[in-house]
């Protein structure tokens, strides 16, 4: 029994994925709710939203209404852009470091199937 018998992708190596994938030799499937963990912890969106949300509140409670309220806008709308466009995301990075290549297609974060 081989590989594509026994429900498993079959391995393909970061270069010929690299050089695969423009040319449409394999097709990519992505698990929404793991890329959107992982490309969080990845790009540390928490340290960079947390302390945008946290100054425009201090702001807003300041006196400075407008100026909090737009930068806790920033800051939810960067958290729900980088969440919606987590698989994208994903793809890029994947594309451009074998390290997080080979650790999404080992996790099953990401899976890489010849087209």
């Amino acid at each position: 029994m081989n590989v594509a018998e026994a429900g498993y992708a079959e391995y393909v190596a970061h270069e010929e994925f690299r050089s695969g994938l423009p040319a449409g030799r394999f097709r990519v499937v992505v698990d929404p709710k793991l890329a959107r963990r992982y490309v969080a912890q990845r790009l540390l969106l928490l340290v960079i939203v947390m302390p945008v949300i946290g100054v425009g509140i201090a702001l807003a409670l300041t006196g400075s209404t407008w100026a909090g309220a737009v930068l806790v806008a920033l800051g939810v709308l960067l958290n729900r852009v980088v969440m919606w466009q987590a698989p994208r995301i994903l793809l890029h990075l994947a594309l451009r470091d074998a390290k997080v290549y080979e650790h999404v297609t080992q996790n099953g974060v990401m899976e890489v199937r010849r087209a």
